[in-house]
């Protein structure tokens, strides 16, 4: 006889069938399968083949010797981070922005998407006085990881971006600060720049904006720094990095190379640098150890500095070149716009008066082996689009083999052209 199991409200919440469980699903069939599949849906960085030399290289030295590839496996780090990989970032981010910073203020979690499910769930949900405090997404679409992490039921509360349309078939996505306030139920405010899934990249202005907002409200400002500077420093955008007190920067290993070793970094005040740490001490006793070592020396010398500005940032610049090139050549007959691209790995295509729903299209694409991630998952929270903007998007990666894009792309054209027809 199978036990018929119940799951508690937040174990529904977790294991529902959510945007995120879906691209990874997909993302997983794509490696394993001997079928060929124009893997155009995932966020795997590309295999930089001056990326992977870099890791085996260290790898080899770590090997080599024996007391720090003992250390490295087989001890545990405090639940804060690794030691030198603590001191080596903060130095970096001192001498290279003169932020008054030290190891107090980072913290390592197990990749950036859990950091951001601990700081979620710390800064939003019921308070200890009874009242409910919310995120405050500003500009959506936002990333599809965010959608399902809040745990509370009413954690998220969001802005639709303001669209710039630009050209025949470009536009861009903006803060609407028209709409935009901080009411005493919000508990942080959280934009990623450059952001997952458009490519865009939020402007100084607006990053100092919402900084002054969230400061005059007592809130943090979390900025996900996934992709942005210093590394992998994908931004095709003239920007600068800011950072305050109130400013919680996220930042990963994972897209200079590193996507398995699940190493995420915070940047914050001591306070939640320690709130952190001691969720990573209930949730996973302490982190992998594997990126920290790999990286802190390359941290500290530049060396991941200067390979993330000079072959990370200019392959992915041309990689969205191309990209770009093959869309407006396969849609050149049907209505569309490209977000501008100005950083990550993706680009966003939106279908004015798409004839079906953008999950409709991702079905009928699967069926032709081409996978992309629909538009709807990147929509949450309170704010919604006028009209049917948020079922006439998809995301679509330019990271992988330069035939399977191609490939992927002509797919796409004709299967939106059999649409509008």
């Amino acid at each position: 006889m199978i036990m018929a199991v119940s799951f508690s409200k937040i174990g529904q919440k977790l294991t529902t069938r959510s945007g995120i469980l879906e691209l990874m699903d997909d993302l997983g069939s794509a490696m394993t399968t001997d079928r060929p599949l124009n893997m155009l849906g995932g966020g795997n960085p590309a295999h930089i083949p001056a990326c992977n030399e870099l890791w085996r290289r260290r790898m080899e030295e770590i090997l080599s010797n024996g007391a720090e590839f003992e250390r490295m496996v087989a001890n545990y780090d405090t639940p804060q981070g690794n030691d030198d990989f603590l001191k080596s970032i903060a130095a970096y981010l001192k001498a290279e922005y003169s932020w008054d910073v030290g190891p107090e203020n980072i913290a390592v979690t197990n990749g950036s998407q859990s950091a951001f499910f601990y700081l979620f769930n710390l800064l939003s949900g019921e308070m200890p006085d009874g009242r409910v405090r919310k995120i405050l997404f500003p500009l959506v679409p936002e990333y599809i990881g965010y959608a399902d992490q809040g745990l509370h039921p009413q954690s998220y509360e969001s802005v639709p971006a303001a669209i710039e349309e630009r050209g025949a078939h470009r536009f861009k996505y903006h803060i609407n600060f028209d709409a935009l306030s901080i009411g005493t139920d919000i508990g942080a405010l959280c934009v990623s720049r450059p952001t997952n899934p458009t490519g865009n990249v939020i402007t100084d202005g607006e990053v100092m904006r919402l900084s002054a907002m969230a400061k005059a409200a007592g809130v943090p400002l979390l900025i996900d720094n996934a992709y942005g500077a210093p590394f992998p420093n994908i931004l095709f955008a003239d920007t600068h990095l800011h950072w305050e007190d109130h400013i919680i920067l996220g930042m990963s290993l994972s897209k200079i190379g590193l996507p398995s070793v699940r190493t995420g970094v915070i940047l914050a005040s001591p306070e939640i640098v320690q709130a952190v740490s001691a969720v990573n001490a209930i949730v996973s006793l302490s982190n992998s150890t594997l990126g920290q070592v790999i990286t802190a020396p390359l941290i500290a010398d530049g060396t991941l500095r200067r390979l993330s500005t000079e072959t990370i940032m200019p392959f992915y610049r041309e990689r969205s070149r191309k990209a770009m090139e093959w869309l407006d050549a396969a849609l050149a007959d049907v209505p569309y716009r490209i977000h501008e691209s100005e950083g990550a790995l993706f680009l966003w295509v939106w279908f004015p008066g798409l004839p079906v729903s953008s999950m409709e299209l991702y079905r009928r694409l699967k069926e032709r082996d081409t996978l992309v991630i629909p538009g709807e998952y990147f929509f949450f929270g309170s704010g919604t689009f006028a009209g049917n903007h948020s079922r006439e998007c998809i995301r679509l990666t330019y990271s992988q083999d330069e035939d399977s894009v191609r490939e992927g792309i002509r797919i796409i054209g004709e299967e939106v052209r059999n649409l509008y027809s």
